[in-house]
């Protein structure tokens, strides 16, 4: 379907294949990282070859519904929550409307990233990767559509890292490279990598 997507965009239902990507995502957090640029790939075929949006469109109805059910799905699997978060992140990252962001993704995203700082999420290191690895992706173009909200994301952050007393020691050392990657202007001096990857790896 994919194939055929690539090729001649008119002969395939949009629908079909926005849903089959997004449930394959879900199902796989490898895939899920790449399944932006997949996404990017068919909307410039479907743009060049039949001059439509439908399958942005499609596509984009369909992280609306995942969006929405963002706190069922958390509570269900927070392996599948994990994946819907990447999976957004990922289509932001990749796809862009007149070569700027797709404004109907921030707010979902910021509320996700949001939810990924509370306390109780800040306990599990599987959230807490998923929101550090997303600020490195897109925490850059992220600020750059609504920075008040981007410094709201950050006082929540270091407020979990200077109080929350039962963090682990990997979630502390994650969170302060965040912080400082943010600070140092979204990159970090090569000091500050061999610090915190040299840790990671020991």
């Amino acid at each position: 379907m994919l194939q055929t997507a690539m090729n001649d965009p008119k002969r395939v239902d949009m629908d079909k294949l926005s849903n089959a990507i997004v449930e394959q995502s879900l199902k796989d957090l490898s895939f899920c990282k790449d399944a932006g640029r997949m996404c990017y790939t068919v909307v410039q075929a479907e743009a060049r070859k039949a001059a439509t949006s439908v399958f942005r469109r499609k596509l984009l109805n369909r992280l609306q519904q995942e969006f929405t059910a963002r706190e069922e799905i958390r509570k269900r699997s927070v392996d599948e929550w994990v994946c819907v978060v990447t999976f957004i992140c990922s289509v932001f990252d990749y796809i862009k409307v007149n070569d700027a962001p797709v404004v109907a993704l921030v707010d979902p995203i910021y509320d996700c990233l949001f939810r990924l700082a509370q306390p109780d999420a800040l306990m599990n290191e599987e959230e807490v990767d998923c929101l550090v690895l997303q600020l490195h992706r897109v925490g850059e173009q992220l600020e750059q559509t609504n920075s008040q909200r981007m410094n709201q994301l950050f006082y929540l952050l270091r407020d979990g890292f200077l109080l929350q007393q039962d963090l682990g020691s990997m979630t502390r050392l994650l969170l302060l490279e965040i912080l400082e990657f943010r600070a140092s202007g979204w990159t970090l001096t090569e000091t500050a990598h061999k610090y915190y990857y040299s840790e990671v790896a020991d």
